[in-house]
Protein backbone atom coordinates (compact mmCIF):
# COMPACT_ATOMS: atom_id res chain seq x y z
CA UNK A 1 0.00 0.00 0.00
CA UNK A 2 0.89 3.82 -0.63
CA UNK A 3 0.77 5.34 2.45
CA UNK A 4 2.18 8.55 1.28
CA UNK A 5 -0.50 8.48 -1.90
CA UNK A 6 -3.22 7.77 1.29
CA UNK A 7 -1.66 10.10 3.74
CA UNK A 8 -2.79 12.98 0.73
CA UNK A 9 -6.14 11.63 0.84
CA UNK A 10 -6.49 11.57 4.43
CA UNK A 11 -5.32 14.91 4.75
CA UNK A 12 -8.04 16.11 2.32
CA UNK A 13 -10.90 13.88 3.98
CA UNK A 14 -9.35 15.97 6.92
CA UNK A 15 -9.83 19.99 5.56
CA UNK A 16 -13.45 18.72 4.64
CA UNK A 17 -14.08 18.11 8.57
CA UNK A 18 -12.37 20.70 8.97
CA UNK A 19 -14.96 23.22 6.93
CA UNK A 20 -17.91 21.68 8.42
CA UNK A 21 -16.31 22.56 12.16
CA UNK A 22 -15.55 26.31 10.73
CA UNK A 23 -19.01 26.89 9.74
CA UNK A 24 -20.69 25.84 12.49
CA UNK A 25 -18.33 27.78 14.95
CA UNK A 26 -20.05 31.04 13.68
CA UNK A 27 -23.12 30.17 15.30
CA UNK A 28 -22.56 27.76 17.77
CA UNK A 29 -24.85 27.58 20.90
CA UNK A 30 -22.94 26.92 24.29
CA UNK A 31 -26.51 25.05 25.11
CA UNK A 32 -26.20 22.67 22.94
CA UNK A 33 -22.89 21.06 24.93
CA UNK A 34 -23.29 17.59 26.57
CA UNK A 35 -21.54 16.29 29.50
CA UNK A 36 -19.42 12.71 28.62
CA UNK A 37 -17.78 12.99 32.62
CA UNK A 38 -16.30 15.73 35.04
CA UNK A 39 -15.27 18.29 32.57
CA UNK A 40 -15.46 16.38 29.81
CA UNK A 41 -17.62 17.60 27.20
CA UNK A 42 -18.91 16.71 23.74
CA UNK A 43 -21.57 18.73 21.47
CA UNK A 44 -23.11 17.85 18.24
CA UNK A 45 -20.23 19.27 15.76
CA UNK A 46 -18.01 16.42 17.42
CA UNK A 47 -20.74 14.14 16.42
CA UNK A 48 -21.30 15.06 13.20
CA UNK A 49 -17.51 15.78 11.88
CA UNK A 50 -16.73 12.03 13.32
CA UNK A 51 -19.18 10.79 11.53
CA UNK A 52 -18.65 12.54 8.44
CA UNK A 53 -14.64 11.07 8.55
CA UNK A 54 -15.79 7.69 9.36
CA UNK A 55 -17.75 7.32 6.48
CA UNK A 56 -15.32 8.60 4.27
CA UNK A 57 -12.37 6.88 5.40
CA UNK A 58 -14.45 3.98 5.33
CA UNK A 59 -14.95 4.32 1.88
CA UNK A 60 -11.74 4.94 1.06
CA UNK A 61 -10.06 1.69 2.94
CA UNK A 62 -12.94 -0.52 3.62
CA UNK A 63 -11.10 -3.40 5.26
CA UNK A 64 -10.26 -0.88 8.32
CA UNK A 65 -11.72 -1.00 11.23
CA UNK A 66 -11.69 2.77 14.05
CA UNK A 67 -10.91 3.43 17.23
CA UNK A 68 -13.07 6.87 17.44
CA UNK A 69 -13.38 8.85 20.56
CA UNK A 70 -17.52 9.74 20.23
CA UNK A 71 -17.89 6.02 19.10
CA UNK A 72 -20.45 6.34 15.87
CA UNK A 73 -17.87 3.83 13.52
CA UNK A 74 -19.87 1.21 13.38
CA UNK A 75 -16.93 -0.96 12.60
CA UNK A 76 -14.87 -2.06 15.34
CA UNK A 77 -11.38 -2.45 15.82
CA UNK A 78 -9.75 -5.10 13.86
CA UNK A 79 -6.64 -7.01 13.69
CA UNK A 80 -4.69 -5.46 10.55
CA UNK A 81 -5.59 -2.02 10.04
CA UNK A 82 -7.36 0.56 12.30
CA UNK A 83 -8.36 4.27 11.94
CA UNK A 84 -7.85 5.97 14.98
CA UNK A 85 -9.82 9.32 15.11
CA UNK A 86 -10.39 12.75 17.00
CA UNK A 87 -12.85 14.61 14.95
CA UNK A 88 -11.96 17.92 17.26
CA UNK A 89 -8.95 17.62 19.40
CA UNK A 90 -9.28 21.30 21.54
CA UNK A 91 -13.71 20.53 22.13
CA UNK A 92 -13.65 22.90 25.23
CA UNK A 93 -11.73 25.30 23.41
CA UNK A 94 -13.96 25.05 20.65
CA UNK A 95 -16.97 25.83 22.58
CA UNK A 96 -15.43 28.66 24.51
CA UNK A 97 -14.59 30.05 21.20
CA UNK A 98 -11.13 30.10 21.49
CA UNK A 99 -8.91 29.37 18.19
CA UNK A 100 -7.49 26.29 18.89
CA UNK A 101 -8.56 23.45 17.60
CA UNK A 102 -7.87 20.55 14.88
CA UNK A 103 -9.09 17.15 12.87
CA UNK A 104 -6.99 14.04 13.94
CA UNK A 105 -6.84 11.05 11.68
CA UNK A 106 -4.51 8.38 12.16
CA UNK A 107 -3.83 4.87 10.60
CA UNK A 108 -2.05 1.89 12.20
CA UNK A 109 -1.36 -1.65 10.13
CA UNK A 110 -1.22 -3.91 13.10
CA UNK A 111 0.85 -2.48 16.28
CA UNK A 112 3.09 0.30 13.73
CA UNK A 113 1.34 4.14 13.07
CA UNK A 114 1.61 4.51 8.90
CA UNK A 115 -0.44 7.32 8.41
CA UNK A 116 -0.93 10.75 10.37
CA UNK A 117 -2.97 13.88 9.77
CA UNK A 118 -3.29 17.07 11.84
CA UNK A 119 -5.77 19.70 10.26
CA UNK A 120 -5.39 23.16 12.56
CA UNK A 121 -8.74 24.91 11.70
CA UNK A 122 -8.13 28.34 12.00
CA UNK A 123 -4.86 28.52 10.58
CA UNK A 124 -5.79 26.14 7.68
CA UNK A 125 -2.26 24.05 8.13
CA UNK A 126 -2.55 20.82 7.14
CA UNK A 127 0.36 18.55 8.77
CA UNK A 128 0.60 15.22 7.35
CA UNK A 129 3.03 12.11 7.59
CA UNK A 130 3.33 9.25 6.14
CA UNK A 131 5.59 5.89 7.47
CA UNK A 132 8.89 6.39 6.04
CA UNK A 133 8.11 9.83 3.99
CA UNK A 134 9.01 12.57 6.62
CA UNK A 135 6.40 15.26 8.06
CA UNK A 136 4.92 18.20 5.62
CA UNK A 137 2.87 20.86 6.83
CA UNK A 138 0.64 22.44 3.79
CA UNK A 139 3.07 20.47 1.75
CA UNK A 140 6.33 22.10 3.19
CA UNK A 141 8.81 20.21 5.00
CA UNK A 142 8.68 20.38 8.38
CA UNK A 143 11.79 19.26 11.38
CA UNK A 144 11.69 19.23 14.68
CA UNK A 145 13.87 22.10 16.27
CA UNK A 146 17.61 22.10 17.08
CA UNK A 147 17.51 23.18 20.77
CA UNK A 148 19.96 21.09 22.79
CA UNK A 149 19.44 22.12 26.10
CA UNK A 150 16.59 22.64 28.22
CA UNK A 151 17.56 26.11 28.99
CA UNK A 152 17.01 27.50 25.33
CA UNK A 153 13.61 25.00 24.90
CA UNK A 154 10.03 25.70 24.85
CA UNK A 155 7.60 22.91 26.72
CA UNK A 156 4.24 22.42 25.89
CA UNK A 157 2.07 20.27 28.41
CA UNK A 158 -1.67 19.84 29.26
CA UNK A 159 -3.37 19.54 32.17
CA UNK A 160 -5.75 17.11 33.39
CA UNK A 161 -9.14 17.68 33.92
CA UNK A 162 -10.10 14.31 36.06
CA UNK A 163 -8.09 11.71 37.79
CA UNK A 164 -6.04 14.12 40.00
CA UNK A 165 -4.59 11.92 42.30
CA UNK A 166 -1.34 12.63 40.51
CA UNK A 167 -1.41 16.70 40.13
CA UNK A 168 1.28 17.54 43.22
CA UNK A 169 3.93 15.38 41.17
CA UNK A 170 2.51 17.24 38.04
CA UNK A 171 2.97 20.65 39.41
CA UNK A 172 6.20 20.24 40.75
CA UNK A 173 7.64 18.84 37.55
CA UNK A 174 5.75 21.83 35.80
CA UNK A 175 7.46 24.30 38.54
CA UNK A 176 11.25 22.51 37.26
CA UNK A 177 10.58 22.83 33.57
CA UNK A 178 9.12 27.02 34.66
CA UNK A 179 12.77 27.45 36.25
CA UNK A 180 14.74 25.98 33.27
CA UNK A 181 12.93 26.25 29.90
CA UNK A 182 12.19 29.19 27.94
CA UNK A 183 8.57 28.38 29.19
CA UNK A 184 5.55 26.04 29.09
CA UNK A 185 2.78 26.81 26.84
CA UNK A 186 -1.05 24.89 27.13
CA UNK A 187 -2.59 25.08 23.76
CA UNK A 188 -5.11 22.42 24.98
CA UNK A 189 -4.79 20.21 22.35
CA UNK A 190 -2.59 17.22 22.27
CA UNK A 191 -2.60 16.96 18.80
CA UNK A 192 -1.41 20.15 17.89
CA UNK A 193 0.78 19.93 20.70
CA UNK A 194 2.37 17.11 18.88
CA UNK A 195 2.67 19.12 15.72
CA UNK A 196 4.61 21.97 16.71
CA UNK A 197 6.70 19.90 18.39
CA UNK A 198 7.35 17.98 14.67
CA UNK A 199 7.34 21.71 13.23
CA UNK A 200 9.92 23.11 15.74
CA UNK A 201 7.53 25.27 17.51
CA UNK A 202 7.51 23.41 20.49
CA UNK A 203 11.04 21.68 21.59
CA UNK A 204 9.10 19.25 23.71
CA UNK A 205 5.91 18.13 25.20
CA UNK A 206 4.80 16.19 27.96
CA UNK A 207 0.72 14.81 29.57
CA UNK A 208 -0.58 12.09 31.41
CA UNK A 209 -4.21 10.71 31.32
CA UNK A 210 -4.21 11.16 27.25
CA UNK A 211 -5.84 9.01 24.91
CA UNK A 212 -4.70 7.54 21.76
CA UNK A 213 -7.50 9.23 19.01
CA UNK A 214 -5.78 12.52 21.06
CA UNK A 215 -2.31 11.39 20.06
CA UNK A 216 -1.75 8.82 17.38
CA UNK A 217 -1.73 11.09 14.52
CA UNK A 218 0.85 13.77 16.44
CA UNK A 219 3.41 10.96 17.23
CA UNK A 220 4.01 9.71 13.69
CA UNK A 221 4.40 13.41 12.88
CA UNK A 222 7.04 13.89 15.53
CA UNK A 223 8.47 10.93 14.37
CA UNK A 224 9.10 11.46 10.77
CA UNK A 225 10.29 15.01 11.36
CA UNK A 226 13.04 13.41 13.18
CA UNK A 227 11.95 13.45 16.79
CA UNK A 228 11.48 11.27 19.77
CA UNK A 229 7.98 10.28 21.52
CA UNK A 230 8.16 7.96 24.30
CA UNK A 231 6.17 7.58 27.83
CA UNK A 232 7.72 9.55 30.57
CA UNK A 233 10.45 7.33 31.91
CA UNK A 234 10.54 4.53 29.64
CA UNK A 235 10.29 3.53 26.15
CA UNK A 236 6.66 2.01 26.71
CA UNK A 237 3.75 3.03 23.86
CA UNK A 238 3.15 6.36 23.89
CA UNK A 239 -0.15 5.42 21.99
CA UNK A 240 -2.26 3.63 24.30
CA UNK A 241 0.09 3.89 27.26
CA UNK A 242 -1.92 6.61 28.81
CA UNK A 243 1.34 9.10 28.89
CA UNK A 244 3.22 10.91 26.64
CA UNK A 245 6.81 12.30 26.04
CA UNK A 246 7.51 14.17 22.93
CA UNK A 247 11.01 15.98 21.91
CA UNK A 248 13.31 17.06 19.26
CA UNK A 249 15.28 13.84 20.39
CA UNK A 250 18.11 15.79 21.92
CA UNK A 251 16.24 16.93 24.91
CA UNK A 252 14.40 13.98 25.53
CA UNK A 253 17.05 12.43 28.25
CA UNK A 254 16.88 15.90 30.62
CA UNK A 255 13.30 16.00 30.19
CA UNK A 256 13.11 12.39 31.36
CA UNK A 257 15.45 13.04 33.62
CA UNK A 258 13.36 15.89 35.82
CA UNK A 259 9.90 14.12 35.53
CA UNK A 260 11.98 11.10 36.81
CA UNK A 261 12.65 13.14 40.12
CA UNK A 262 8.61 13.40 40.90
CA UNK A 263 6.93 10.54 38.78
CA UNK A 264 6.97 7.54 40.58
Amino acid sequence: MDFNALSLQVAEIARRAGQFIRQEAASFDLATVEHKGLHDMVSYVDQQSEKQLVDELHALLPEAGFITEEGTAAKARTEEYNWIIDPLDGTTNFIHGQPAYCVSVALMHRDELVVGVVYEINQDECFRAALGGGAFCNEKPIHVSAAANLHESLLATGFPYYKFDRLDAYLKIMGEFMQSTHGIRRVGSAALDLAYVAAGRFDGYFEFNINSYDVAAGVLLVREAGGHVTQFLTNGDPIFGREVLATNGQIHRQMQQTIGDYWK
